[in-house]
């Protein structure tokens, strides 16, 4: 059981008010918010070691340095990598699946398929198309049914030795569906296809477990996930990383330069150029200790608790259609009401201090399926409460009423 009012008190900005009302924050599929513990050590990081990494022999960069690459270490053990070289910082999920993307593009040619799915965030669509564009490869979609479900029947009859790379998520940022991603990376790799797994609304609510996925690379960000904006990870198998050419070339990421060649730096620092977001993956560490202090499994459960209580509420208001009704999924609510524009709605609640993301949420193929202009997602997190639930119900019979 977790002690939601304690845990509450560890996020300062739950306690403010927004247009005098108490603060009701359900956008948490966009971006978590942050216990004192990560503000905490973001100041402390600048007040006490601010220095840069690698380069120096002075005691602060020493310092800066083995924070790190403990961080580094932290989010291997968290993840289940089997090196800590096969962790990536990145400056978020956009950022690892457009280096993977640019990768492949020494890797395929004219005739070869690149997969996705029909439930993907264009963040990883359009790094793929672009992929495509460059090579003369084909994109191919993992077609999806009135559920949110993905049709696996689909997928298997697309599935091909053609079919060189797949990038899915492993749960549906617009929907809450959890994809079968298990199922996906083995009936792949029957094939020798590569799977990148975007985990970037899953990683908030479980631990992946990268060597029992058998994924090749797994993407996520450390703003929904209780970090600072701007941090994210690729983890990659390292055969993989050691086939794909660097993203980017500058300093840290080379080996030795001269006018005639330049050779690489041995991984990870063979695509990490640049001095990074030191403070940022010092502090993305810290948010995974504070979230492995409470439990994922806690954090699950209780997530759970109110996906189910939030369902059925707001299922009472009558003309309200949820979308994504999978039995597998996590705590997103995609909902619309009859008759009325979802800006609408999310207009009015704001104004009684309820934050919930309206619009098509960066994945308009999913908005075409059902044939909206978008939805209001309300989404939840482990701070969240069902009285905060009750609000948004409240509020939502109240935009109703006004805009009927």
């Amino acid at each position: 059981m977790l002690d939601i009012q304690s845990i509450r008190a560890e996020f300062p900005i739950l306690s403010q008010k927004v247009n005098g009302k108490p603060l009701v924050y359900f956008d948490n599929a966009a971006t978590s918010q942050k216990p004192k513990v990560v503000l905490e050590a973001i100041a402390s990081y600048y007040e006490e070691i601010n220095a840069n990494i690698h380069r120096g022999v002075h005691k602060l960069s020493q310092l800066a340095t083995d924070a790190y690459e403990a961080s580094r270490g932290k989010i291997q053990r968290h993840i289940n990598a089997a090196h800590s070289h096969e962790v990536l910082f990145t400056s978020g999920t956009t950022h690892g699946i457009n280096l993977v993307a640019n990768g492949f593009a020494s890797l395929l040619k004219p005739g070869d398929e690149v997969m996705v799915s029909a439930l993907e965030h264009h963040s990883n669509i359009v790094p793929w198309q672009m992929l495509c564009e460059r090579t003369g490869a084909q994109l191919t979609v993992i077609p999806m049914n009135e559920k949110g479900e993905l049709i696996m029947e689909g997928f298997d009859r697309l599935l091909s030795e053609k079919t060189k790379v797949i990038a899915v998520n492993h749960i549906s940022n617009a929907l809450g569906t959890i994809n079968p991603i298990e199922e996906i990376i083995a009936k792949a790799h029957r094939f020798g296809t590569a799977v990148l797994i975007d985990g970037a609304q899953s990683a908030a609510h479980m631990k992946p477990d990268v060597q029992a996925l058998d994924c090749d690379f797994y993407v996520f960000s450390g703003h929904k996930i209780c970090g600072p904006t701007g941090t994210g990870i690729l983890y990659g198998k390292e055969a993989w990383l050691n086939k794909l050419p660097p993203y980017q070339g500058g300093g840290e990421m080379i080996k030795e330069v001269t006018f005639e060649k330049t050779t690489y730096a041995d991984l990870p620092h063979k695509f990490e150029a640049g001095t990074p977001n030191i403070a940022g993956g010092i502090v993305l560490g810290t948010a995974i200790d504070y979230l492995n202090s409470i439990g994922f499994e806690a954090i699950a459960a209780y997530e759970n608790e109110l996906l189910e209580y939030g369902t059925r509420r707001l299922l009472e208001i009558e003309g309200v259609k949820i979308y994504g009704t999978s039995e597998h999924k996590t705590s997103v609510i995609s909902f619309n009401v009859e008759g009325i524009h979802p800006f609408d709605i999310g207009t009015i609640v704001d104004k009684l201090g309820i934050a919930v993301r309206t619009g098509h949420h960066c994945a308009q193929p999913i908005m075409r399926f059902f044939d909206i202009p978008g939805t209001i997602r309300a989404s939840f997190a482990f701070y969240n409460t069902k009285e905060e639930i009750d609000a948004l119900v409240e509020a939502v019979k109240k935009a109703k009423t006004m805009l009927s």
